[in-house]
């Protein structure tokens, strides 16, 4: 029977029917491929979440070591010397006697003075007993207080001048070598042997005056010298000058580094390092930066992965990254492969980065 022959009630049944199976069958079908497609035509790109990075000011110098104290042992008198007891190199301590010159004059007159000073405190002693006792005068009292004074003021000018005579160490270290022999004439600033106390080093360096408000006391240092390939000697800093230098501009930075085992000298030449204005600061990879003029910019990625261009304001660097001061934050996503492909406000699909050689 012809189609067009059944009743209506049969064609609109048969139309029902093809509707439902259109719906259940190749309707879905169609809307699944046309969303894939839509996924498809978006931009792939690889992002990252911004991190946060200590970066710092790096400070590279050259300085030269010196000792904690020094000085260069000299005599104080003309005199010839009789004893030296030292060695070269040798380790003494503050106080210890060095040399001692000819001596047996004042030593003579030493033991006169003594004695005289013993015997004027003695008859001070008996007079004040008597003037006690109403038995000697005033005027007997004051002469004898004079004299006992007087006795003990030759007493100590034979010592001090004896004490020139024995040259002591000021102060603990290590002695260099010696430039004397017993039977050496010496006379006033001739020198004897050097002092250095290098527990501690000094390490005077200078900066450029522009780093100059960053410099302060307690910075840390590295300084590493030619004499050990491969190792570095930490300190902190401990003064700056008060003066800039005219000619050169810079200010010089006095460190100290703990010298276990003596191992640098005073006269070194070493390099410094020293890290300043020590901040915590987002960052972002190199590659995500875009530069238009004097502007740079980042694409980031927002809710529902849309790309969204930002300007940044850049500070310092670090292998591979860049510190961001403001424009974006720590935890915000930025777009480091395919930044050039991408429009502000257009949807983007985040995909893995490809592996690494070798990973």
């Amino acid at each position: 029977m012809p189609v067009s022959e059944l009743p209506k009630n049969c064609l609109l049944c048969f139309a029902t029917l093809f509707l439902a199976l259109a719906c259940n069958g190749e309707a879905p079908e169609t809307s699944g491929a046309q969303g894939a497609e839509a996924d498809e035509a978006r931009t792939p790109v690889v992002a990252v979440t911004i991190d946060r990075h200590e970066f710092s000011d790096r400070i590279e110098a050259v300085g030269t070591a010196r000792a904690k104290e020094s000085v260069v042992i000299t005599a104080q008198v003309t005199d010839t010397v009789v004893t030296v007891n030292f060695e070269d190199g040798q380790t003494v301590e503050a106080g210890d006697l060095l040399v001692g010159l000819t001596s047996a004059e004042e030593s003579a007159q030493l033991a006169e003075a003594h004695a005289n000073y013993t015997e004027a405190k003695r008859q001070h002693a008996r007079v004040e007993e008597l003037f006690a006792g109403a038995s000697e005068s005033r005027a007997r009292l004051d002469e004898q207080l004079a004299a006992r004074d007087a006795a003990r003021a030759r007493l100590r000018e034979l010592e001090a001048r004896l004490a020139d005579r024995l040259i002591r160490a000021p102060f603990g270290g290590i002695l260099g070598l010696r430039g004397v022999s017993p039977g050496t004439l010496l006379r006033p600033g001739d020198p004897i042997t050097t002092l250095d106390d290098i527990d501690v080093i000094k390490l005077d360096f200078t900066v450029p005056e522009s780093f100059l408000s960053a410099l302060q006391t307690g910075l840390e240092v590295q300084a590493a010298s030619t004499a050990y390939p491969g190792q570095s000697f930490a300190g902190i800093v401990t003064g700056v000058d008060t003066r800039i230098h005219p000619r050169t501009r810079a200010v010089t930075v006095r460190a100290e580094l703990p010298n276990q085992g003596h191992r640098l000298r005073p006269g070194m030449l070493l390099t410094v390092d020293l890290e300043t204005r020590r901040t915590l600061s987002p960052a972002v990879p190199e590659q995500a930066l875009m530069s238009l003029a004097e502007q740079q910019f980042v694409v980031l990625v927002e809710q529902e992965d849309r790309a969204r261009r930002v300007e940044v304001a850049i500070g310092r660097r670090l292998p591979g990254l860049i510190e961001i001061l403001s424009g974006v934050a720590a935890g915000d996503r930025v777009i480091v492969e395919g930044v050039d492909r991408t429009r502000s406000g257009e949807l983007v699909r985040l995909v893995e980065p490809p592996p690494q050689p070798g990973a």
